[in-house]
Parts: structure tokens; sequence; C-alpha cells
């Protein structure tokens, strides 16, 4: 297929075993016109995978990351139009039709992006969440740092599909980045691309998975400090959103049993902006943390 509409990229690092059911749900999509690059991170054991016309593997000899094999998939894609699959969840077939119409009948100015919905679903196959974008951020906006509508989420931006070209002309993707990748994207995309939500769920997250780079205790860290450096002028603009994306990261940093960093962001939250953070209902409460910390 020389020009698709669509490429579906889906970076891989040693999963043989969750990897075929993420192409074959992208293979499966309810429009013909798209290709699947698999992109290869050096696996210990070079991916294997049916021959199927529509499907490009790529094998790296050398490890990039994350966003580093998104970048080499990116400059590899043929489609107008791209999207990426981690090889740990899937697709629900309708998703890039859905996406693709919604791009095509909008009247807003390009360049326009569109997200969807996500399901959360656990080991047992079960979906125990839902999340749902906001219905749009127009260019100019820094997507997370806006005031979000009440029942939606930000956490769905692992369903973007965008021009390839789009990507390319912002960077592509920062490779010094090994977690919060599409969050630093985003804040460097939303101020040149409208992004429009559609209120539909396309794409089921997989979390019986305990290996994902997002939940490294250390690469959160760091990860998180790095994007408030070089992104800080623009959370700095925006205070409450900033204080709430600190709350967020202390939750979950006290989830995974990093407390006293759970501690000082909540702290940190706090002084950013009192009113908004002791109005939340934060679980764990400070008591709790100082009780185990045992300060």
């Amino acid at each position: 297929m020389s020009n698709p509409l669509l490429s579906i990229i889906i970076p891989t690092y040693n999963r043989p075993h969750l990897l075929p059911l993420a192409v074959e749900t992208a293979l499966a999509q309810t429009i013909d016109d798209l290709e699947v690059i698999v992109v290869d991170d050096a696996s210990t054991q070079p991916v294997e995978l049916p021959s199927n016309p529509r499907l490009r593997v790529i094998h790296l000899p050398t490890s990039h990351g994350g966003a580093g094999a998104r970048n080499v998939g990116t400059e590899a894609a043929r489609g107008r139009w791209i999207t990426y699959l981690d090889d740990d969840d899937q697709l629900l077939p309708h998703m890039a039709k859905v996406s693709l119409e919604a791009l095509t009948q909008t009247t807003l100015p390009a360049p326009v992006g569109v997200i969807s919905g996500i399901e959360v679903v656990n080991a047992q196959g079960q979906v125990t969440g839902k999340r749902l974008p906001p219905p749009a951020r127009l260019r100019g906006a820094h997507f997370s740092l806006e005031e979000l509508e009440p029942g939606l989420s930000y956490n769905t931006k692992q369903t973007l599909v965008v021009e390839r070209e789009v990507i390319r002309q912002i960077g592509g993707w920062d490779e010094t980045f090994r977690s919060r990748v599409h969050s630093e994207l985003f804040l460097r995309l939303n101020p040149v691309c409208t992004i429009i939500g559609l209120p539909v769920v396309t794409y089921q997250l997989l979390r019986a998975q305990q290996d994902r780079v997002s939940r490294d205790p250390k690469l959160r860290q760091e990860s998180f400090h790095r994007l408030i450096e070089k992104h800080q002028d623009i959370f700095k603009a925006h205070p409450k959103m900033f204080s709430e994306l600190v709350y967020q990261h202390a939750s979950t940093s006290y989830q995974i049993g990093q407390n006293k960093a759970a501690l000082a962001h909540f702290l940190w939250a706090v002084k950013l902006h009192p009113t908004h953070i002791l109005g939340l209902s934060f679980r764990p409460t400070l008591s709790q943390l100082t009780k185990r910390l045992k300060i």
C-alpha cells in the first residue's frame, strides 16, 4: 500500500505475548485504507508476526526508548494521518472510522487533531472505568492545563489522530522523556493544533500489565520534574490546573508506595493553589501521609 489514509504505529519492546493482539485490533479496523507499522525497539527476541500486506515491522538494532520508537514510526509512515497504539492495549474496530470522519467533517481551521474515549480493562477482561475527553481545545490552548468540564478527562491522549506532518513540524516526540511522553507532546501540540474530543470509546487500556514504563516509580518522578522544568512558563501561567497536576502526581506517588514524594508534592500543590487543593477530596489525607512516614 503506497499511500494509505492512516498509519497506525505500535512501538514495542519485549512483549511477544501481548503485541499480536494489539496488531490484530489495528488491522481489524472497519476501514481498509490503513497501514500498521510495528517498531521493534531492539527486543531480546526480534518480533515475528504473520505476514500481512498492510503490516510492516521495523527492527531497531539498539533501543531508542518509547518516544524514539514513535519517531522512527512517524518518519516511516506513508499515511496523511497518524495514530499510535501501545503494544499492551487494544483499539476498538471503529476507532479509525469515527476519528477520520470527525476530521473530514470539522469546519475548524486546520490543523486539527482528534481524541476519543478510553475504557480501562482489568486482568479478567472486565471494564472498570471509562474516560471521555473534553469536546474541544482550540489552537493556542494548553490542553490539560485548561479548565476541565465536569465528568470528562484529559487522560485519553493515547487516542490521538493527527496529520503526520503536524507531529513532524513540532519536532516529534521528545526522546529525553521515558515517562510523561504524551503529556509533553500535547503541551507542544495544542498551541499549534486544535484538538477536538469525541464522546465515544475507541481504545482499551489494559491495566492487567504491571510493567508499564509510566508506572516505574523512579521514571515517574524524574519525568514529572523534567516536564515542569521544560514547560515552566506554561505551568506558571495556569496555577490552578498546575496545582491539580501536582496533586494528582502526589496521589499516584502514594498509591505506588512513594510516600515521601507523595507528601512533598501534596504540600507543593497546596502552596500553588491552597483553596483549590484543600477543596479536593484527597486520598490519602495529610494525616495519613504523615502517620505512614512517622512524622
